[in-house]
């Protein structure tokens, strides 16, 4: 049957504005966006109320590959380079082995439960592998929640940085299936070469895309966005022409570019932001239209079991690996493990095999939806609960949106940032003109929970208010030094 353009266009018109709508009960009711985008696309489809008929492997995959770029760029730019610096080679750690743990573990019991070969539980697992911080940090922000120390930065940086990890996984073994005569240790130099590569594509291609922004001098602003999708999809693309990650290489390039200074910074994350969630609802309403309610019933058991195994055997394991004892508190391992959501790419993973040929994928995709959405609901919904029994949440420094942006333009050397005053910095309580600030660093605006302050010299700060300063680099790395500093009185955290 064919349908008309305005057919379509009227279509995806009204699943979007469905699924923007629904997104407001993410923040109500604490439900993670991407559950709810799925269930509007299954409802959508052929067994659904819309009748939509969509079964696609290799469209799904297609756009969820381009989805991933641009979401995992988005997250990369977003990363501050000194939040995730002292934790750099933990989230590492997480994101290679710990991934190649969960595979390992999660594919002998799959290959056990499933009586499988030992490939086919590997490829299961490795699908599964990896985790998604959009799922996790939505329902940080709707319920109101922080975390201590470190536990935030790390979570991030590993699930922006591990899905390479499991898509190297994932190709590599559906190659060993489908060629009998190579063997798993002949991955050991394909991985070398894919994750240097990639590596070494993410750190030139940002200074070829700093060079590019700052230089070309677009008469139209418009034109900017336009550019700087063409350079992240050349950044991917050109690492895969020579056998690299490509997610790597993007990832590293937005961590780079982030943490930069170029033209139109914020209006070009702004976008970035967008279109990021414009390949979320996108990518997940698709996968939801090509899946069939019923045909996932006969897997509810195994499913279950599957997810359980994950959630309180695979995940807490592959973090103790990972992660050495002497960097975090058995109580932050434990909220780590238990923040260990699936989301969108295993999903795409799941249709790698089934474009491939590999016996039982269509098996394989029911289960990993399975797993993704019990993981979601189960971890999803009652990790706020979690935090406060282990003892490591904090008060959430929820940065409101300020009404003055300074856009990063030549030949000013300055910059209107965020400036978060922790409940235990020294300052609190004194006078902005008793602090010490920089005499060329400037206090535009003070965010005090949902109104915002004008100060002056005698302002007293608080504890969790946020400070619009205008300053350069150096000023204001002097003033983060000093209202960075805790008052000497403050007693250390209770350590488990």
């Amino acid at each position: 049957m064919r349908f008309s353009i305005e057919y379509l266009i009227l279509t995806a018109a009204v699943l979007l504005l469905v699924s923007v709508f629904t997104s407001k009960a993410s923040g109500k009711f604490g439900i993670p966006a991407l559950l709810l985008f799925l269930a509007v696309g299954m409802a959508a489809g052929w067994e659904g109320l819309g009748g939509i008929h969509f079964h696609d492997p290799l469209a799904a995959k297609s756009l969820g590959i381009v989805a991933l770029i641009f979401i995992i760029f988005s997250g990369g730019l977003d990363t501050r380079w000194g939040d995730v610096k002292p934790i750099v080679l933990r989230g590492a750690s997480l994101a290679t082995l710990g991934v190649l743990a969960t595979a390992v573990l999660i594919g002998g019991f799959a290959a056990w439960v499933l009586h499988w070969t030992w490939l086919e539980g590997l490829l299961l697992g490795a699908i599964v592998s990896c985790t998604d911080a959009a799922a996790v940090f939505s329902v940080l922000r709707s319920r109101r929640i922080g975390l201590k120390g470190n536990l935030r930065p790390v979570l991030e940086f590993e699930s922006g940085s591990n899905d390479p990890m499991a898509v190297f996984l994932t190709v590599g073994i559906i190659s060993i299936i489908n060629s009998p005569d190579k063997n798993l240790f002949r991955l050991v130099p394909y991985f070398l070469w894919d994750m240097g590569v990639g590596a070494a594509m993410g750190l030139l291609m940002p200074r070829v895309m700093l060079w590019i922004i700052n230089r070309i001098k677009l008469e139209y602003e418009g034109l900017y966005p336009v550019l700087t999708t063409a350079l992240v999809g050349l950044t991917y693309a050109a690492t895969a022409a020579v056998h690299g990650n490509g997610f790597l290489a993007v990832y590293l390039a937005a961590l780079v570019l982030g943490n930069s200074r170029f033209l139109h910074k914020r209006t070009l994350k702004r976008f970035h932001e967008g279109l990021a969630w414009l390949m979320q609802i996108a990518m997940f309403l698709t996968l939801g239209l090509m899946l069939d309610p019923a045909h996932l019933l006969p897997y509810m058991g195994v499913g279950l079991l599957l997810s359980l195994f994950l959630i309180f055997v695979a995940r807490p394991v592959s973090v103790w690996l990972a992660l050495p004892t002497r960097f975090f508190t058995f109580r932050e391992k434990s909220l780590i493990a238990w923040l260990g959501l699936r989301g969108a790419a295993p999903i795409v993973l799941a249709t790698f095999p089934m474009l491939a040929g590999v016996p039982r994928s269509e098996i394989m995709f029911q289960l990993v939806f399975f797993i993704v959405v019990t993981s979601v609901l189960i971890q999803g919904t009652t990790f706020p609960w979690v935090a406060r029994r282990l003892k490591v949440d904090a008060p959430l420094n929820a940065k409101g949106a300020f009404p003055i942006e300074l856009d990063e333009v030549e030949g000013i050397d300055a910059d209107i940032v965020d400036v978060l005053v922790p409940y235990s910095a020294e300052v609190v309580g004194k006078r902005i003109f008793e602090i010490g600030i920089p005499k060329d660093c400037l206090v535009v605006l003070i965010s005090k929970g949902e109104g915002f302050v004008i100060p002056n010299g005698t302002t007293v700060l608080e504890g969790g208010e946020v400070l619009l300063v205008l300053a350069n680099k150096k000023d204001l790395a002097a003033l983060q030094a000093i209202i960075g500093r805790h008052k000497k009185s403050e007693p250390k955290t209770e350590e488990a």
